[in-house]
């Protein structure tokens, strides 16, 4: 009896260290894992053409920019929506040509001068000052440059700004209304009129995905 008890001791014993070991050894590689994940793995960065809805509007809309003629256009698949007459680049201070995406509207946009040679004297403008040179809204794709609406109207068609691109404060408040209704984040009516009296009051929309812009 004596000797049939100790086989069956010899029997179970390795059994019972096995489950003690693999318990043992599971809650450690856990632990490994939970560590290199926080502090091995770099954060992944979004890709924000990815974030947009295939069956929106904003998967075939994208702002193409014409330098030499300064023209906007805003295309929806192969055809064109609208046209607007915009002020560019100087020939000392030219527009960037490249592709970029249209990811925030802000409404009623604070100014602070860029830390560029020519805005060395000038002072930041607050969201509704008449001085303010981004007008009404400005639509953010390569900062500081931008698409933005300006003050001065007789500016447009011509080839006179630091690089950024301007619209009318009519066409840009137009143009910043159609990306936030393509995008998804669209408001009611009441909102437009909020942000056109408010002058004071800045607001940002973040698009998401964003819209294609290209410039040439």
């Amino acid at each position: 009896m004596i000797r049939i008890r100790r086989l069956l001791l010899a029997l179970m014993l390795p059994a019972v260290t096995a489950c003690t070991v693999t318990e043992r050894s599971d809650t450690a590689a856990d632990s490994v894992v939970a560590v290199d994940t926080m502090t091995m793995m770099p954060p992944m960065a979004i890709d924000s053409a990815s974030m947009v809805d295939p069956n929106s509007r904003a998967a075939n809309m994208r702002i193409e920019v014409d330098l030499g003629a300064r023209k906007l256009y805003v295309l929806d698949g192969a055809d064109s929506s609208a046209t607007y007459d915009v002020a560019v680049g100087s020939q000392e201070w030219p527009t960037q040509t490249g592709q970029w995406r249209i990811t925030q509207v802000v409404w009623n946009p604070e100014w602070i001068p860029p830390d560029e040679s020519w805005a060395e004297q000038r002072k930041p403008r607050e969201p509704g000052d008449p001085q303010n040179p981004l007008g009404r809204a400005q639509l953010i794709y390569d900062p500081p440059r931008t698409i933005h609406g300006t003050n001065d109207a007789s500016s447009i068609g011509k080839a006179v700004s630091h690089g950024s691109i301007r619209l009318s404060n009519e066409n840009v408040t137009k143009l910043g209304r159609e990306l936030m209704e393509a995008t998804g984040v669209g408001r009611d009516s009441a909102f437009y009129r909020n942000v056109a009296n408010n002058r004071k009051e800045k607001v940002i929309v973040d698009l998401p995905g964003g819209v294609p812009v290209r410039v040439f």
